[in-house]
């Protein structure tokens, strides 16, 4: 690619048929062998879906703008000098926050077509944020350039959502995969996977080559591929 990104690492727990519910994941990994994982990779910052923001970071209750007029335009904005950041992605502006710092700074990523309000409640709270992209829709390719050339994110790990990491998959946008599997078995119908939502297309399915192997201990498999994405590095 010859644009400057993140080096970006999607690391991933699941059960042996590739489900990644947290709750699920939780009750069959043993120990700390994903956080023990994610610091040898060397990832600070981390990024993370609206869903897994909403559990695990954001208020319960919704932004809801006074005045709906879109941002319109692309926008960023840098409030601190950190380390590392907790990214979210929020595409319409909705999500509200009862801090502006998560293990490091905290910062939002949304589209030009949420409301302008939202900023002006992120600059009020002084948290960091990017504004990219129409329709509704976060241009991920310029958020990664945005990420790297404001805020010196050098590298960047994708830590929650099957429906974010196949939206980076789809772009060409993940450079490494760490995949974590616990000896566990979901086998609920409808549970989210690893990567999911992406439509057929003729990238799929998607090739990796294997770079890696180790059991950490406590029947977790730690694997780590390299993406195979042809035409588009």
């Amino acid at each position: 690619m010859n644009r400057n990104k993140p080096y970006t690492i999607c690391h991933m727990m699941m059960s042996v048929d590739g489900r990644i519910d947290c709750d699920m994941t939780e009750k069959i990994e043993p120990g700390d062998e994903y956080y023990d994982a994610l610091a040898r990779l060397n990832c600070p910052s981390l990024l993370m879906g609206r869903v897994t923001m909403q559990m695990h970071y954001a208020s319960p209750t919704p932004f809801i703008a006074d005045d709906p007029a879109e941002i319109g335009c692309e926008k960023v904005c840098r409030f601190g000098d950190h380390s590392a950041y907790t990214i979210g992605l929020d595409s319409r502006g909705r999500l509200q926050w009862p801090s502006n710092e998560f293990d490091g700074g905290l910062l939002v990523i949304t589209s030009e077509s949420a409301p302008k309000a939202y900023l002006d409640r992120l600059e009020s709270q002084q948290i960091s944020y990017i504004a990219t992209g129409d329709n509704g829709q976060i241009n991920l390719p310029r958020a990664l350039e945005l990420l790297h050339d404001h805020f010196g994110i050098e590298r960047l790990a994708l830590t929650g959502g099957g429906n974010l990491n196949g939206s980076f998959l789809k772009e060409g946008l993940i450079d490494e995969l760490s995949i974590m599997i616990a000896p566990g078995i979901d086998g609920r119908r409808g549970m989210v996977s690893a990567f999911d939502g992406l439509p057929d297309s003729p990238e799929s399915p998607y090739h990796l080559e294997l770079t890696a192997v180790e059991q950490p201990g406590n029947g977790v498999v730690w694997l780590r591929y390299r993406p195979i994405f042809n035409d588009k590095q």
